[in-house]
């Protein structure tokens, strides 16, 4: 094609033929083509058409801020299957968003894949080549040995296999040819080179339109304006116009969730350090300040959502906001991670990397150390973070957990000893358990294993669980409290309101009692050991 590939969305939603697998980038609304998502669903509402598709959205596939990304699509006879690292979710107290409705009544086959996986599924399908080696996912519900990533009793069929290569066990992700990529930039010529000025990250674009290409399929590239042919600096252009065939545009389309444009998200300018809102006193902060305890100074460190994402606010606060280098999935590196809607950028980065190359970075293990939280923990160590039976919709999926987790060599996971309704004080630097929680997150098995307690004892990870009153490590031989809040009784607070029974280190301690206190801590990282060191301790002859 020649000249301009700027066409309507109306004419674009009509390039997708019934059957199609559709292949979307987005991270909830960061980088989504929501316009494009939108007239996809209209042409389905007008005209019944396309019909039985299969979607893949290698990060999340929407959110809980009105209908966003996927539910423009879940319409029955719409989708067939859907393929997500991760799915819409939010409070109990909001709706269920349509595309947890469709799954949970069976309309549509739902599987959840880790997105690194997904994202080097598009590599391998770009290539050539047959699929994805990997033991990201051993032992935990992506393992066919369990559901296989399955989410619903309508994906019956087997997307994921056990097989033995090299004397070792791996997991074989077969690719998906892709018959359309949908993409997002900023920027289009009308030649169709594309560029993300005004993004929060690059995540996954050029792998998908490669994949799409490769497959003799469709890209189409929904952008915010249009630009002549060769005003976008080459160096600038992230996917080139051999790419792309249609542009489509949306002068409207938000940056991220519920943000219209930030400059400091997309690195065009820088937000001075006053303007990041410090976390609220509360036992949310006593729990992130623990965590960052955890931290060395010079780490490069992963962060992952919930109470986990308020440790750069602790570090900001006692002037250390530059003594680690975070790293996102969606692709910031360093910078300021932002919170709540936002989640998934950083203001002030230092760099953004595609998604692909960021996992492959979080897979191989090269970075120091992952903040995460976690919803349920059991004897063995299992961790669940994707999915409770009674409240499908609050929980999103595994995301790029399984691929941070699989070789990370120190994680904490940050999160309450005890659910629902739990009231807790913060009273002359003690911990006041006013009314308990009525669900132990602690329990004898968790529902949906997304990190492996076994494998993460067979590959020497050190895992830790901070809470608000005890902090519990991994160890061979279980569950062990190595420190209990001042205020807390062991017997009555913690090992009571375990449904599992923990072990209790005859080293016992009190957390730092700075902890308790709302003034700044005073906090002092220790210095991180230089990797070439590690290494070669671990090489050296005896």
């Amino acid at each position: 094609m020649s000249g301009d590939k700027s066409i309507s969305l109306a004419e674009a939603a009509r390039l997708i033929p019934d059957g199609a697998v559709v292949s979307v980038s987005s991270s909830s609304g960061l980088g989504c083509p929501d316009a494009m998502l939108r007239a996809l669903g209209e042409r389905f509402a007008a005209e019944g058409s396309p019909r039985g598709l299969t979607t893949i959205h290698p990060i999340a596939a929407g959110d809980m801020y009105g209908i966003v990304g996927i539910d423009h699509l879940a319409r029955p006879g719409l989708l067939k299957r859907i393929v997500a690292g991760s799915y819409p979710s939010g409070p109990s107290s909001m709706p269920a968003p349509k595309i947890w409705q469709m799954i949970d009544r069976n309309e549509v086959e739902a599987y959840n894949l880790p997105s690194g996986v997904l994202f080097h599924m598009h590599a391998d399908a770009a290539a050539g080549r047959p699929g994805v080696l990997t033991e990201v996912g051993l032992d935990t519900f992506v393992d066919p040995r369990r559901q296989g990533g399955r989410m619903n009793e309508a994906a019956v069929e087997q997307i994921v296999e056990l097989v033995e290569f090299d004397g070792r066990q791996w997991l074989y992700f077969r690719v998906i040819p892709i018959d359309v990529a949908i993409i997002r930039a900023t920027t289009a010529d009308e030649r169709g080179n594309l560029s993300y000025e005004h993004e929060g990250a690059y995540l996954g674009a050029l792998d998908q339109a490669l994949a799409a290409r490769a497959n003799g399929g469709v890209v189409i590239a929904q952008a915010k304006r249009l630009t002549t042919a060769g005003s976008i600096p080459p160096h600038d252009v992230r996917v080139p116009s051999t790419l792309v065939d249609y542009i489509v545009l949306d002068p409207d389309q938000m940056q991220t969730t519920q943000t219209h444009y930030d400059p400091a998200i997309s690195g065009e300018i820088r937000r001075p350090r006053r303007e990041f809102e410090r976390s609220e006193w509360g036992a949310d902060k006593v729990i992130a300040r623990r965590a960052a305890m955890e931290l060395r100074h010079g780490e490069a460190v992963n962060l992952g959502f919930g109470i986990s994402a308020l440790a750069p606010r602790v570090l900001l606060e006692e002037g250390l906001d530059e003594a680690v280098t975070w790293v996102i999935e969606q692709g910031a590196v360093g910078g300021m991670p932002l919170l709540g809607f936002q989640f998934g950028c950083a203001a002030n980065a230092q760099s953004y990397m595609p998604s692909p190359a960021q996992f492959t970075y979080f897979q191989g293990g090269g970075f120091d150390r992952s903040l995460l939280s976690f919803l349920q923990v059991d004897a063995a160590g299992n961790v669940n973070v994707s999915r409770l039976a009674a409240r499908p919709h609050v929980t999103a999926g595994a995301g790029g957990f399984i691929d941070i987790t699989a070789r990370a060599r120190h994680i904490v996971f940050s999160g309450y000893l005890t659910a629902g309704g739990v009231d807790l004080g913060l009273v002359g630097g003690r911990l006041e358990i006013r009314r308990e929680g009525k669900v132990a997150k602690f329990v004898p098995e968790v529902e949906h294993v997304t990190f492996s307690g076994r494998m993460a004892r067979e590959r020497g990870q050190d895992v830790t669980f901070v809470t608000e009153r005890c902090v519990i490590r991994l160890l061979d031989e279980g569950l062990t409290v190595i420190e209990i809040a001042p205020g807390v009784d062991l017997e009555r607070d913690v090992l009571a309101q375990s449904a599992t029974p923990l072990r209790v280190s005859p080293n016992l301690r009190q957390m730092d009692a700075r902890l308790f206190h709302p003034e700044p801590m005073g906090l002092a990282l220790m210095e991180r050991e230089p990797r070439r060191l590690e290494r070669a301790a671990a090489t050296a002859p005896a």
